[in-house]
């Protein structure tokens, strides 16, 4: 009688060099993060449009011919055009986009900024999605698990959360995660545990997040 072989569990990668984003690609990664420093200007420009104290939302679904096309963001922060870096946000931003889509070869992208006050998602959940994109421009990051920290059929579940904070990993400013849900091929029951943490008080975050529409 043959031992049912169990999959490994799967793993998380992180680097300072930005081709470390190409481990998701792989079977048995379901979290890349890009561990960069955000240029000054960058996050300068994104300080100065927390401290106007003004509610962001803003959504949209970008559309491209080809992976490696320009993204049209007209609209997007187009309220801050007076403030310094907004120019190098906007590149930025659509940096990211044409990194996203060329990965993927995506030809469709959903793309949500927000400023939050408050946590989202303050449970550990997984994401039922195939890959996304998530990074803090200002304000802590998200929240992250690494696998076997919690039991995954206790999600939802406060009691069941780790209370140990060395078990809670955490993005940093700037860095840029690809995290593998629930609707990735072959990641079912796999996708990465993680939330969206309650920012200190009196502080927001800027969050920028893109999804793989098609």
């Amino acid at each position: 009688m043959y031992a049912l072989k169990l999959p490994p569990a799967p793993r998380q990668v992180l680097a300072e060099e930005i081709e470390v984003l190409t481990e998701v690609l792989h079977d048995g990664i379901n979290l890349a993060v890009w561990q960069r420093r955000l240029p000054a200007q960058i996050a300068d420009f994104a300080a100065a449009l927390l401290a106007q104290g003004e509610p962001l939302a803003q959504s949209m679904t970008l559309e491209l011919a080809q992976p490696e096309d320009a993204a049209n963001l007209s609209g997007l922060v187009a309220h801050y055009a007076d403030l310094p870096g907004q120019a190098a946000f906007l590149a930025d931003v659509a940096w990211l986009v044409r990194a996203y889509a060329c990965l993927l070869d995506a030809r469709r992208i959903g793309l949500r900024l927000r400023v939050l006050d408050k946590a989202m998602c303050p449970r550990f959940h997984v994401d039922h999605v195939p890959l996304r994109l998530i990074t803090s421009y200002a304000g802590v990051g998200s929240d992250w698990l690494a696998e076997g920290a919690m039991p995954r059929s206790a999600l939802g579940q406060p009691g069941a959360e780790p209370q140990d904070v060395r078990l809670i990993q955490r993005l940093g400013v700037g860095h840029v995660a690809l995290a593998k849900g629930e609707k990735w091929q072959g990641n079912e029951g796999r996708g990465l545990i993680h939330r969206s943490p309650q920012p200190p008080a009196g502080e927001r975050r800027l969050l920028l997040t893109l999804d793989w529409l098609a």
